[in-house]
Protein backbone atom coordinates (compact mmCIF):
# COMPACT_ATOMS: atom_id res chain seq x y z
CA UNK A 1 0.00 0.00 0.00
CA UNK A 2 1.36 3.56 -0.91
CA UNK A 3 1.65 6.22 2.13
CA UNK A 4 -1.22 8.57 1.46
CA UNK A 5 1.51 11.61 1.55
CA UNK A 6 3.24 9.49 -1.06
CA UNK A 7 -0.15 8.94 -2.73
CA UNK A 8 -0.92 12.53 -2.34
CA UNK A 9 2.09 13.98 -3.90
CA UNK A 10 2.27 11.83 -7.19
CA UNK A 11 -1.54 13.20 -8.00
CA UNK A 12 -0.48 16.07 -7.46
CA UNK A 13 2.96 15.88 -9.76
CA UNK A 14 0.22 14.28 -12.57
CA UNK A 15 -2.14 17.03 -12.14
CA UNK A 16 0.50 19.82 -12.72
CA UNK A 17 1.94 17.66 -15.51
CA UNK A 18 -0.89 17.29 -17.44
CA UNK A 19 -1.88 21.07 -17.52
CA UNK A 20 1.65 21.78 -19.20
CA UNK A 21 1.51 22.71 -22.93
CA UNK A 22 1.79 19.59 -24.88
CA UNK A 23 5.19 20.01 -26.50
CA UNK A 24 6.54 20.68 -23.07
CA UNK A 25 5.36 17.38 -21.78
CA UNK A 26 6.79 15.42 -24.95
CA UNK A 27 10.35 17.09 -24.40
CA UNK A 28 10.30 16.45 -20.64
CA UNK A 29 9.00 12.37 -21.45
CA UNK A 30 11.56 12.04 -24.16
CA UNK A 31 14.15 13.69 -21.28
CA UNK A 32 12.97 10.86 -18.59
CA UNK A 33 12.17 7.62 -20.86
CA UNK A 34 14.97 5.26 -22.52
CA UNK A 35 16.00 5.69 -26.29
CA UNK A 36 15.32 3.46 -28.86
CA UNK A 37 16.42 3.08 -32.24
CA UNK A 38 14.16 1.27 -34.02
CA UNK A 39 14.72 -0.82 -37.24
CA UNK A 40 12.17 -2.62 -39.52
CA UNK A 41 13.22 -6.08 -40.80
CA UNK A 42 11.75 -8.57 -43.46
CA UNK A 43 11.60 -11.94 -43.06
CA UNK A 44 11.11 -13.37 -46.52
CA UNK A 45 10.41 -17.17 -47.26
CA UNK A 46 10.56 -18.98 -50.82
CA UNK A 47 6.72 -20.01 -51.59
CA UNK A 48 8.03 -22.55 -54.06
CA UNK A 49 10.27 -24.31 -51.62
CA UNK A 50 9.86 -27.93 -50.54
CA UNK A 51 11.18 -29.06 -47.55
CA UNK A 52 12.50 -26.95 -44.32
CA UNK A 53 11.67 -23.93 -46.68
CA UNK A 54 14.77 -21.09 -48.15
CA UNK A 55 14.79 -17.33 -46.85
CA UNK A 56 16.30 -14.08 -48.49
CA UNK A 57 19.55 -13.33 -46.76
CA UNK A 58 22.04 -10.32 -47.71
CA UNK A 59 25.85 -10.33 -47.97
CA UNK A 60 26.84 -6.97 -46.94
CA UNK A 61 30.17 -5.61 -46.14
CA UNK A 62 32.51 -6.20 -45.27
CA UNK A 63 31.13 -9.23 -46.59
CA UNK A 64 31.90 -12.16 -43.66
CA UNK A 65 28.33 -12.85 -42.76
CA UNK A 66 25.08 -12.93 -44.12
CA UNK A 67 21.90 -10.50 -42.69
CA UNK A 68 18.33 -10.34 -43.29
CA UNK A 69 16.77 -6.87 -45.48
CA UNK A 70 16.24 -4.25 -42.40
CA UNK A 71 17.10 -0.82 -41.82
CA UNK A 72 16.66 2.16 -39.73
CA UNK A 73 13.06 3.24 -39.82
CA UNK A 74 12.77 7.41 -40.98
CA UNK A 75 11.47 9.71 -38.84
CA UNK A 76 7.88 9.30 -38.60
CA UNK A 77 7.75 6.32 -41.05
CA UNK A 78 5.68 3.41 -39.75
CA UNK A 79 7.62 -0.02 -39.56
CA UNK A 80 5.58 -1.97 -42.29
CA UNK A 81 6.73 1.37 -44.51
CA UNK A 82 10.32 0.99 -43.42
CA UNK A 83 10.47 -3.23 -44.00
CA UNK A 84 8.70 -2.64 -47.54
CA UNK A 85 11.44 -0.04 -48.51
CA UNK A 86 14.43 -1.39 -47.05
CA UNK A 87 13.06 -5.00 -48.86
CA UNK A 88 13.47 -3.05 -51.84
CA UNK A 89 16.62 -0.81 -51.56
CA UNK A 90 18.49 -3.97 -50.41
CA UNK A 91 17.19 -6.83 -52.62
CA UNK A 92 15.00 -5.30 -55.57
CA UNK A 93 12.31 -7.22 -54.25
CA UNK A 94 9.11 -4.93 -54.46
CA UNK A 95 6.37 -5.76 -51.94
CA UNK A 96 3.27 -3.29 -50.86
CA UNK A 97 3.28 -2.53 -46.89
CA UNK A 98 0.12 -4.65 -47.20
CA UNK A 99 1.97 -8.26 -48.59
CA UNK A 100 4.00 -8.14 -45.07
CA UNK A 101 2.36 -9.45 -41.98
CA UNK A 102 3.75 -8.90 -38.24
CA UNK A 103 5.80 -12.08 -37.69
CA UNK A 104 5.31 -13.10 -33.85
CA UNK A 105 6.79 -11.60 -32.26
CA UNK A 106 6.27 -8.45 -34.04
CA UNK A 107 9.05 -6.54 -32.03
CA UNK A 108 11.99 -7.89 -30.49
CA UNK A 109 13.86 -5.40 -27.84
CA UNK A 110 17.09 -5.83 -27.85
CA UNK A 111 19.27 -5.07 -24.23
CA UNK A 112 21.70 -2.56 -26.14
CA UNK A 113 19.25 -0.06 -27.10
CA UNK A 114 17.00 -1.02 -30.27
CA UNK A 115 14.04 -2.46 -30.90
CA UNK A 116 13.52 -4.91 -34.07
CA UNK A 117 9.94 -4.84 -35.87
CA UNK A 118 9.81 -7.78 -37.54
CA UNK A 119 7.13 -8.44 -40.75
CA UNK A 120 6.84 -11.79 -43.01
CA UNK A 121 6.20 -12.41 -46.55
CA UNK A 122 6.66 -15.25 -48.83
CA UNK A 123 6.99 -15.21 -53.13
CA UNK A 124 8.18 -17.50 -55.46
CA UNK A 125 11.79 -17.46 -55.95
CA UNK A 126 11.80 -18.66 -59.03
CA UNK A 127 10.13 -15.37 -60.69
CA UNK A 128 11.39 -13.07 -58.18
CA UNK A 129 13.86 -10.88 -59.39
CA UNK A 130 17.16 -9.77 -57.09
CA UNK A 131 19.16 -6.49 -57.94
CA UNK A 132 21.68 -5.31 -55.94
CA UNK A 133 23.89 -2.31 -55.45
CA UNK A 134 27.28 -3.59 -55.31
CA UNK A 135 27.94 -0.64 -52.59
CA UNK A 136 25.19 -1.34 -49.52
CA UNK A 137 24.52 -4.87 -50.30
CA UNK A 138 27.05 -7.31 -52.62
CA UNK A 139 25.05 -10.13 -52.76
CA UNK A 140 21.48 -11.67 -52.59
CA UNK A 141 20.73 -14.91 -52.25
CA UNK A 142 18.03 -17.95 -51.11
CA UNK A 143 19.64 -19.76 -48.55
CA UNK A 144 17.70 -23.35 -47.11
CA UNK A 145 17.12 -23.01 -43.75
CA UNK A 146 18.41 -26.71 -42.83
CA UNK A 147 21.73 -25.36 -44.63
CA UNK A 148 22.04 -21.49 -43.96
CA UNK A 149 25.88 -19.72 -44.46
CA UNK A 150 27.38 -18.01 -41.91
CA UNK A 151 25.09 -15.54 -39.97
CA UNK A 152 25.92 -11.87 -38.45
CA UNK A 153 25.85 -12.57 -34.81
CA UNK A 154 22.60 -9.88 -34.72
CA UNK A 155 21.08 -11.53 -37.68
CA UNK A 156 21.25 -15.59 -35.94
CA UNK A 157 19.89 -14.09 -32.88
CA UNK A 158 16.84 -12.73 -34.38
CA UNK A 159 16.18 -15.92 -36.39
CA UNK A 160 16.46 -17.91 -32.99
CA UNK A 161 13.17 -15.80 -32.06
CA UNK A 162 11.42 -17.33 -34.56
CA UNK A 163 12.75 -20.90 -34.09
CA UNK A 164 15.25 -20.54 -37.04
CA UNK A 165 18.84 -21.08 -37.33
CA UNK A 166 22.10 -21.99 -35.04
CA UNK A 167 21.18 -20.45 -31.86
CA UNK A 168 17.26 -21.32 -32.24
CA UNK A 169 17.74 -23.09 -28.91
CA UNK A 170 19.79 -20.64 -26.93
CA UNK A 171 17.59 -17.75 -26.86
CA UNK A 172 14.86 -16.71 -24.28
CA UNK A 173 11.37 -17.90 -24.82
CA UNK A 174 9.65 -15.77 -27.42
CA UNK A 175 7.19 -13.14 -25.47
CA UNK A 176 3.71 -14.28 -25.47
CA UNK A 177 2.06 -11.37 -28.57
CA UNK A 178 1.32 -8.18 -27.39
CA UNK A 179 4.70 -8.24 -25.09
Amino acid sequence: MIPRARATGRALGYQLFYRLPVPLRRRLVRLAVPKYIVGAVALVRDAEAKGAGRILLLRQPPGHSWTLPAGLLQRGEAPVVGAARELYEESGVRLAPERLRPAVPNAVVHAKGWVDVVFEAEVPASTTELTVDGAEVYEAAWHPLDDLPRLSRATANLLAYYGIGPRAGDTPPVPPSGS
